[in-house]
């Protein structure tokens, strides 16, 4: 699929979730499962325009790219924000998740989450370039 560069404000999240939408599409990828992918691709779109950027988010641009293989969709985001690995993010544990919202730490749920949706989830940092990567098993079933 051809890439797709957007601004980095919260009003592209609607273009980069009709971008992962299409490429579950073309892949074959269940409804259930493109709506994980999408939440995933979503809350780290989120986080790098609410966090990466600061306040030059809105001169700022995040990119997304889809490749469809022969068992899977990766769908990669890029940007040029500060250096993050959502990997290293304390996730709750099953202790928090099991307590009431109002009981629980703040931060990490959604991207716990996020990373649970996904088969595989890479982050790479390239010179000044974040690379978030998100692969999709094609179900066959």
């Amino acid at each position: 699929m051809d890439k797709l560069s957007v601004p980095a404000v919260l009003n592209s999240l609607e273009e980069i979730r009709r971008y992962v939408s299409k490429a579950a599409v073309r892949a074959g990828i269940g409804e259930a499962q493109a709506y994980q992918l999408q939440l995933a691709v979503d809350e780290i779109a989120t986080n790098i325009i609410s966090y990466g950027y600061g306040e030059i988010a809105a001169s700022a641009d995040i990119s997304i790219n889809g490749e469809i293989g022969p068992d899977s969709l990766v769908i990669t985001l890029e940007d040029h924000g500060v250096a993050f690995d959502p990997r290293n993010m304390e996730m709750p544990s099953a202790e928090d998740l099991s307590k009431p919202l109002e009981e629980r730490p703040i931060g990490g749920l959604g991207i716990f989450l996020a990373l649970q949706g996904v088969d595989r989830f890479d982050y790479r940092r390239e010179g000044d370039l974040n690379l978030n990567i998100f692969e999709t098993k094609i179900r066959h079933d």
